[in-house]
């Protein structure tokens, strides 16, 4: 069987809200679809119908689980194989083990595209429950080393396939030459704990006092939007700190090309788009040294790393890379050249790879199973 000739069951999420998984989903659809690949997109995250549902906890759940189950068993009647994005938590539990098992039962080749910085921790705590279906999935596929490296640990062999990130979205960032709006600092991260807003707020109070005209814009959303927005009033920061709230994937670039340095302040993080983003639009990057990261960009040459939850090294970071036009300069032009590795281009050929590997599984079952 050609790839072209495959009909693909990709199953995951679909913005909104805008992700790394969801827009990941998204993107690999139009991509395999432009290969000539059937795709069959199941969404594990479709809008509650009717609407009013999704404000009853308990009984929503069953109005989104069961519309999944059914739309997943009718795919397994149409699809050569299933492509699962998987993550940790209750996404597992609820959307990558149901998909795997029915998989199974239709004998149907499996992918398992898992991400996520959490792995490790959900791995410890919830081996027994995952271990069964992760031993039913024919291929697991991981976007990083990290990953390679946790599920290793635990006795799982992967197989890396990246991210994709489209270069023709992002092109470098014209610097400012109006000082009245300079900086411009970028935190492209949800307001959620694990992404440590908290610390890129006392970290922009410290900046401020060194460069008083800065400004920050933190794009994403999420529960703990009023308890930053309260900090940057305590702070006295609240004028120069914008919230945009969700910002659809499609504006994103506008924003990358008008910001000066970005900050990821993850306290846990496997490959984040916003990262891959960042450095196709040529956007200097301090993060923090966590997860996957360190596998992604190099300290000192395409990012400036500093450890988690600390305010004052991510406030001297970007000091440094405001400050020194020289360092910006390194960061960024590193930066461009190490993000083409990540284009479709590289990637397909990887991911190719392995649905040419089911293929080639699923022909040696069928002639095994021929009387």
């Amino acid at each position: 069987m050609r790839i072209q000739d495959l009909k693909i069951a990709l199953i995951g999420p679909l913005p909104p809200p805008s992700g790394g998984m969801a827009n990941q989903t998204r993107q690999l659809a139009g991509l395999l679809a432009q290969e000539g690949i059937g795709v069959e997109l199941v969404q594990v995250n479709a809008p509650y119908r009717p609407r009013w549902i999704g404000q009853i906890k308990g009984l929503r759940a069953v109005f989104r689980l069961l519309p999944y189950f059914i739309h997943l068993w009718r795919a397994s009647s149409r699809a050569d194989l299933f492509h699962i994005m998987a993550n940790s938590g209750w996404s597992w539990h609820l959307f990558a083990a149901p998909a795997i098992w029915i998989a199974k039962i239709k004998k149907i080749p499996v992918v398992v595209n898992y991400r996520g910085g959490e792995a490790e921790s959900f791995l410890t705590r919830a081996l027994r429950w995952v271990k069964p279906s992760l031993e039913r999935t024919d291929i697991l596929i991981v976007p990083s080393g990290f990953l390679q490296e946790v599920f290793g640990r635990f006795g799982f062999t992967t197989t890396i396939v990246p991210n994709v990130i489209n270069l023709t979205r992002f092109s470098p960032r014209m610097p400012s030459s109006n000082s009245a709006q300079w900086p411009h600092i970028l935190v492209a991260r949800n307001l959620e704990p694990i992404y440590d807003n908290t610390s890129a707020l006392r970290a922009f109070r410290i900046v401020k006092d060194r460069l008083p005209s800065a400004r920050m814009t933190i794009a994403g959303s999420g529960p703990e939007r009023a308890a930053l927005e309260g900090l940057a009033r305590v702070l006295n920061i609240d004028t120069a700190v914008h919230f945009t709230g969700r910002v659809e994937n499609e504006h994103m670039p506008e924003l990358y090309r008008s910001a000066d340095v970005m900050i990821n302040p993850s306290l846990a993080d496997n490959m984040p788009i916003s990262v891959l983003e960042a450095l196709a639009s040529g956007v200097p990057i301090v993060s923090t040294n966590v997860g996957g990261v360190p596998f992604l960009v190099e300290d000192g040459r395409t990012a400036l790393l500093i450890p988690p939850g600390d305010p004052q090294a991510m406030a001297q970071a970007l000091i440094q890379v405001l400050t020194t036009p020289d360092l910006a300069r390194r960061l960024s032009e590193a930066g461009l050249a190490s993000v083409q590795q990540y284009t479709w281009q590289c990637v397909r050929e990887r991911l190719f790879g392995v649905y040419a590997q089911l293929c080639t599984i699923e022909t040696a079952q069928t002639s095994a199973e021929s009387p």
